[in-house]
């Protein structure tokens, strides 16, 4: 039991970073199995396609993701530095990325999402379940900052899920450039979109 979930762990870090790094469909199962160390005989016996586990890869990020999320995103934490704070989480994640790969790799779920979702429903439903989940943490801060006064939001929801595309795109500009400048000016992006009342800030 021991060595299957070793195996398991293998293969979905591995997963994760091969096609985070290129693509899914650049990326095969012997090409994890190699990187991985694991024979192609023990990857079907966990898994039963690429597929299967590329949705549990990034299940496996989401919860690796979650702890500092739910820490960034405390409501005893202000809610304009909750902003800051995730803003830099997002920065330094693809600054060490960069000087790791050489490129900015952008988010995980936009790449995975824009590849595959007209071809793979299981992994469409994975990124938009992912996606659902991160924008319920920015719609709390939105909610907070329309009570403050800091923003005028009616709908929540909505405004939220209008950041979390602005965040997806600038992550693909800053993968296109291969800069990580957008993401240097992110926040500031954010609280125009917001429209911040200048005395919150």
């Amino acid at each position: 039991m021991k060595q299957e979930s070793e195996t398991k762990k293998k293969l979905l870090e591995t997963a994760l970073e091969l096609i985070w790094q290129s693509s899914y469909g650049s990326v095969s199962v012997d090409d994890i199995c190699t990187k991985a160390g694991v024979n192609k005989g023990s990857f079907y016996y966990a898994f039963k396609s690429k597929s299967d586990l590329a949705v549990a890869a990034y299940e496996r990020y989401w919860e690796t993701k979650r702890p500092w999320l739910d820490h960034t995103f405390s409501p005893q934490v202000p809610p304009l530095e909750r902003l800051h704070n995730y803003c830099q989480g997002i920065l330094t994640d693809q600054t060490s990325k960069y000087n790791s790969f050489g490129k900015v790799l952008g988010c995980p779920l936009c790449a995975l999402g824009s590849e595959l979702s007209t071809q793979d429903e299981n992994i469409r439903k994975k990124v938009e379940q992912m996606s659902i989940r991160k924008a319920k943490y920015i719609e709390a801060l939105i909610r907070d900052l329309a009570a403050e006064g800091a923003i005028d939001s009616k709908n929540h929801l909505e405004l939220a899920n209008e950041v979390q595309s602005y965040i997806n795109g600038v992550l693909v500009q800053a993968k296109i450039e291969n800069s990580l400048q957008a993401l240097e000016r992110l926040e500031q992006g954010i609280l125009r979109l917001l429209n911040v009342k200048l005395a919150t800030i």
